[in-house]
This record gives structure tokens, sequence and C-alpha cells, in this order.
């Protein structure tokens, strides 16, 4: 790689690793990054050690995502990877602690990044086109069950103890045309599932001439597009009206919003600059749950924020067990440099934050396990995934109902990228057990298609399925 200009002038393909840590934003981009790859003519490949060059994009959401990112670089390094690219959150926020990594030869920052893969390829071609993706072949691929496509980059909140403004800028919304034409590519290419991603989602639309509201992109796609499921992911309770919830009519919208929370306590809400209260938050789950049957709702909590004394500790559990969330994500706070949080007095010893972690979770686990018992009996429609296991008799395969429950059933054989209707019948671990009872009409074989089997199950490496 060209030191000076970061460009690399390969005489033959190159082989190229990719690998994400963090949310579904950061997931699109990497599967983004693939198809530039493959357009220019080079190779995604599946392990650090098979690559010319290593790209991670990497996440600064909080102190331990920050360490993970590091960590997925050390480990490329280790494995052989002799050039790494780091671009995302991290890099953007710390390029000079980013750049002092072993074998880091080059440091992209989110504003840099929708030319990154132009860049370092020394194309001319165009390739690097921030709306570009699932726009061509991927050499020894995999089909991919679902798309996941940015729609929006950017916040315009500016949550005290969050650093996507400084990391991301403000909201940026694609047009919904270009959303349009990445989803008709991604339907083209066998995808079984749309899920539309954003830093903040919910803000989709309010930077276009003339406005338009997310409610806008989601209709027309499902009046354009014979997309069989399309799925939101995280949307902020702020940007939501009683009026977004009639979308639901249609089934293919699955039944499942990702809300975040982050405190159930008023007075801590209003040190974060949450733009709701425990008020506020309760009506609208009430009007989705009345809007949409069988929805699953899970959130995101934020635990040990400072000033948070065991009285708001208890508020908070308290309103988070009344919701009866179906799942979520707990986080410890830890201070992100450049947020007004991090000089706020109060800290919370980490001792305590891990302690207020481990019961927050336990509410959680426990609605989300009665969310769960509630579904048996029923019968969904489940899109398989990977991960079939060869049993005696036949294949246990694993895939999601449209409100985001995981399922597994036995099966003759171990197809993937199909939908079949199934009935619940049990507990498992961390899902339902249930029966085939009725092949979809959307069910399809495996065939040899798009998205590069290299990438598709980086997020099954470090699950973070609530967040879509």
């Amino acid at each position: 790689m060209n030191q000076s200009t970061g460009k690399t002038s390969p005489s033959k393909p190159l082989r190229i690793y990719l690998d994400s840590v963090g949310c579904r934003v950061n997931q699109s981009e990497i599967d983004r990054f693939a198809h530039e790859i493959a357009a220019a003519g080079h190779e995604v490949v599946h392990l650090p050690q098979q690559a010319d060059i290593a790209i991670i994009n990497t996440c600064a959401v909080t102190g331990s995502a920050v360490k993970q990112s590091r960590q997925v670089s050390r480990r490329a390094a280790r494995a052989g990877a002799k050039q790494i690219v780091l671009t995302g959150c991290w890099a953007t926020l710390q390029p000079k602690e980013a750049a002092k990594l072993i074998h880091v030869t080059h440091v992209s920052s989110n504003q840099n990044k929708e030319s990154l893969i132009e860049t370092l390829l020394g194309s001319e071609r165009g390739i690097g086109s921030r709306h570009l993706t699932y726009a061509g072949r991927v050499q020894g691929a995999k089909l991919r069950t679902r798309a996941f496509i940015k729609a929006q980059d950017g916040c315009d909140n500016r949550c005290t103890f969050c650093v996507a403004t400084l990391a991301r800028g403000k909201s940026q919304s694609s047009t919904i045309q270009q959303l349009l034409d990445q989803v008709q590519a991604a339907l083209e290419q066998g995808v079984k599932e749309v899920v539309l991603t954003g830093v903040q989602l919910g803000a989709w639309g309010l930077d276009l001439q003339p406005k338009k509201h997310l409610g806008d992109l989601v209709q027309a796609i499902l009046n354009e597009k014979p997309v069989p499921r399309l799925r939101l992911s995280s949307l902020e309770p702020w940007n939501l009206t009683p009026e977004f919830f009639a979308l639901w009519q249609d089934s293919r919208l699955c039944p499942h919003l990702h809300l975040p929370l982050q405190s159930g306590s008023a007075t801590i809400l209003r040190r974060m600059n949450r733009r709701t209260d425990p008020d506020g938050y309760r009506n609208l789950i009430r009007q989705a749950r009345e809007a949409i049957p069988d929805l699953a709702v899970t959130t995101d909590i934020l635990v040990g924020f400072p000033g948070e004394g065991e009285r708001e500790f208890r508020e908070s559990l308290r309103f988070v067990r009344e919701l009866r969330f179906s799942g979520g994500h707990v986080f410890s706070f830890s201070p992100r440099s450049g947020t007004r949080a991090a000089d706020y007095p109060d800290q919370a010893h980490p001792s305590l934050i891990k302690v207020r972690n481990a019961r927050m979770r336990e509410v959680l686990a426990e609605s989300g396990e009665s969310f769960r018992r509630r579904q048996i009996g029923s019968e969904v429609d489940v899109l398989w995934e990977g991960g079939a296991v060869q049993v005696h008799g036949g294949w246990r395969i694993n895939g999601w109902s449209p409100n985001r429950i995981h399922v597994q059933a036995f099966s003759p054989t171990p197809h993937r990228n199909a939908v079949d209707q199934v009935r619940l019948v049990s507990m498992i671990d961390d899902g339902l057990f249930g029966q085939i009872t009725t092949v979809s009409s959307y069910a399809s074989p495996v065939k040899d298609w798009s998205v590069d089997s290299a990438i598709m199950d980086i997020t099954d490496k470090r699950k973070n399925d609530w967040t879509v």
C-alpha cells in the first residue's frame, strides 16, 4: 500500500478480509464493501490469514466496544494479516490510537468511508458511491437470507452519553428511489427479508426536501416491491406517532419494534437528554401493542449513569418489569470522551454498575421468557438461516419468526433461505422449538447467489440480535 496516498496498486486481484464490530449500520456498510470489492475484480476471503488486506469496521458506543474493536484488529494481525485498514466510529474518534495498532496501515474516518474501497484499490470506476449495495456478484458466494440496507446515517439528538453525533455527524437520509433500487437489487438476489437500518432511523426523511417521514419510505417499499419480509432496525421513541403503527396492517412488515428506553427514571432520562419520559414511552408501547398483534418490543437499558442512585435504579427496574419487554440489551455506563456525561458528578463505582447490570438483565430475561411462553401453540412463518446441525434422521435447523423469536425444528434437509409455517410447541434455552406444518410459497432451495459467505456470518460471531 502506498503510505502517502493510502492506495494499493495491485498487479493481480487482491484477497480482502472483512470484519465488523457493533451495530447493524456497520454490518450494512461491510456488505457494501464486499460488493464494491467484487465489482473491482477482487476477492472477499473467510479468514484474515488468507488476506492481503483486512478491513475492520470499528465501534465506539461503549468502552467495551472500543476494547473489542482493538481485539479484532489484534487478532487479525496475529492470524497473519499484514495490512489492516480500520474505519468506523472508534477509528474516527481516535485515529492516532487506531494507527498505533500492529500492522495497521490505513485509518479511514466515517466521513471518508463511502470512498474507502475506491481509495484503497485505486479504482476509477466510481464504485465508492454511498448508495451502491447488493449490486454485484461476489465469487464463492452463498445466499444471504437478510439484506441490511442503510437508509440513514448520523444523529441530531446529542444524548449526553452518546458519541454518535461526534462519530457520524448530522442526520442524512438516502432518497426513496435510491432505497427502492437497493431493495430491488436485494430481491433479485433471492433475499427473503430486508432490514432497514440507520443510526437514527426514525429521523429518516426529515432532512429531505420536501420533508418525509419514515412511514413514507415503508409504505413505498410495501407498495412497490414484492418484499416477503420488511423489518425495521432500532427506532427512537420520539420519532413515532400512533398513525405509524397502522402500517402493520400489511403482514409483510415484521411485528417487532426495538425502542431504546435507556432508563425508566424520569430524572435520569432528563440528564441523558432523552426526548421522552416514562409516561410518554408507556403510552407509545400501549398504542403499538393495540395496533400490532403479537408485537415483540425489545429495548436498550443503560445502567450506572451518573446520578443514578438506588432510588432511580429501582424506578427503572420497576418500569422495565412493568413494560414486559420480549428482550433487550443492558449496557453499563462508561464515560465517553467528548460527551457531557463524561464530566458529570456522582459517577457510579464499576462494581456497583456490574451488580445493577446483572439485576436488570434478570428482569429482561424473565419477561423475554414469559413472552416466548405465550407464543407456544401459535403458528408462525419462520425464515431458516445458517447453522444447520445433522442429527439422526435429518437436520436441526435454525431461523427467526417475524416477531424475532429464535426457532429450531427438525427437517429432512438442511435448507436455508426458505420460509416455512411452523407450530411452536416447546421452550428451548434461547427460543422455541417448533414443528414444520406447511411449506410457504416463499420457500426456495439454496442457490449460489450474491453475498459472500465470508461476511454473511459476522453477526453470528457477535450476536446482537435485538437491534437487528
